[in-house]
């Protein structure tokens, strides 16, 4: 039968799914999956967390939607007081939206109005949305971009630090990326009409690259510099996904803007940004809105989140899972030389890059090992990065240490058969 739905989206799997438990999807002919997609990093409490589907239970009880420009809900303001808590020093307002996209359009349109200029600097390998403004920041890979120009002007792209594509060792290609950075503000544009810079702590979709403390505090610096707003988009890496509840926590660092989404809520949809009450003040009433934006049963859901990933020992399990992992991770490189060429990341957002006999990205490869774990292993996991070579694990952060051997010894299964 044909279906009713646009062909747009891409699909990983044809499974069709029933239910959902922590790190385990279930199909509705009854098999179980272990999902190391989380949903592309969205449910980092697992599926259907018990205190988050009980507060959204009871907040379904009470109010659907109360749309914030007409009246106020009392969960915004706890929502908001909640994320000051958590977030870097400095952040103490917050903005509600619906998407990461949105929110990453909404931090732009804030850093425009409070500074008067017009420009933003992105980095290569970035992913920042799908509209046409977040389109135009998103340099990951050219299939987000193709058949939609033209898209917005004002965007500026800066290197990325990207040393498994580049072949540099890291402090010469921090080195050089900052140069350049320079060199951009000098030839392209200047710090005169430059309102924001906009990092991602960790490559998304572009590779899962963690940025070095060193190119980060390099950018903060310039910024600073300039009159600069440093914007940090933790919609991939935010809400424990790294080991801290922030990328940013790692490095003691402080962002002008800093914006939220996917984890925040444990898969309902709602993103954030948080800025100064200083910087929230040059937002001019009634320039922004939205009709979801701090939707009751999203801020009910997020609420419950951070409850549980603020509990005694969730982020201590994230890292110690992370880290075994990653050290499995390498254990299995060590015994597949030719294929693995690199394991990297933080906390539970890690890659492993496939490369052919040439030591060239093999995405052919890359989608063989998929294919193997989703039909004879029964796990889902993704990839990303420019060629679509690397393994991206993403679990929900309640994985178990059985279920990270287990995926390890898929993975070497599918090396193997592949």
């Amino acid at each position: 039968m044909d279906s009713h739905l646009a062909d747009v989206w891409f699909e990983l799997t044809d499974l069709q799914v029933s239910h959902g438990s922590g790190a385990v999807i279930t199909t509705t002919d009854g098999v179980d999956y272990l999902d190391l997609s989380s949903g592309i990093g969205v449910v980092n409490t697992g599926h259907c967390h018990p205190a988050v589907v009980a507060a959204i239970r009871e907040q379904a009880g009470r109010f659907l939607h109360a749309q914030v420009n007409c009246y106020r809900h009392d969960l915004l303001e706890r929502l908001a007081a909640r994320l000051a808590e958590i977030t870097p020093d400095g952040i103490e307002r917050f903005f509600f939206g619906n998407s990461g996209a949105e929110a990453t359009e909404a931090a732009i349109k804030l850093a425009k109005q409070a500074t008067g200029r017009p420009g933003t600097i992105v980095f290569q390998g970035s992913f920042h949305g799908r509209t046409h403004l977040t389109m135009a920041m998103t340099t990951s890979k050219s299939g987000y971009r193709v058949g939609h120009s033209p898209l917005p002007s004002g965007i500026f792209v800066a290197p990325f630090p990207y040393t498994f594509l580049t072949g540099e060792d890291e402090d010469t290609a921090v080195a050089r990326c900052l140069r350049e950075f320079d060199l951009l503000l000098k030839t392209q544009t200047s710090p005169a009409e430059i309102g924001s810079v906009i990092l991602e702590p960790v490559l998304g979709e572009g590779g899962y690259v963690p940025a070095p403390r060193a190119f980060i505090e390099g950018i903060a610096e310039r910024c600073r510099a300039h009159d600069i707003l440093f914007i940090a988009d933790e919609v991939q890496s935010g809400f424990g996904r790294t080991g801290e509840l922030f990328t940013v926590d790692h490095h003691d660092l402080r962002p002008d803007i800093l914006v939220m989404a996917k984890g925040i809520a444990s898969g309902f949809p709602l993103s954030a940004i948080g800025a100064s009450a200083e910087l929230m003040d040059r937002w001019p009433v009634g320039s922004h809105g939205g009709t979801y934006g701090g939707n009751p049963m999203g801020c009910a859901a997020a609420l419950a989140t951070i409850d549980v990933m603020t509990a005694t020992g969730f982020l201590d399990h994230a890292r110690a899972m992370g880290e075994r992992f990653l050290d499995g991770l390498e254990e299995v490189r060590s015994r597949h030389p030719e294929v693995v060429a690199e394991n990297r990341g933080i906390g539970l957002m890690l890659a492993t890059e496939i490369v052919d006999g040439d030591g060239n990205p093999d995405a052919p490869r890359a989608a063989a090992i998929l294919r193997h774990l989703l039909h004879e292993e029964r796990i889902v996991l993704m990839s990303c990065g420019p060629f679509g070579s690397t393994l991206r694990w993403i679990p929900p952060l309640v994985i178990s240490e059985k279920q990270v051997d287990g995926s390890l010894q898929a993975l070497d299964n599918a090396l193997a058969a592949t």
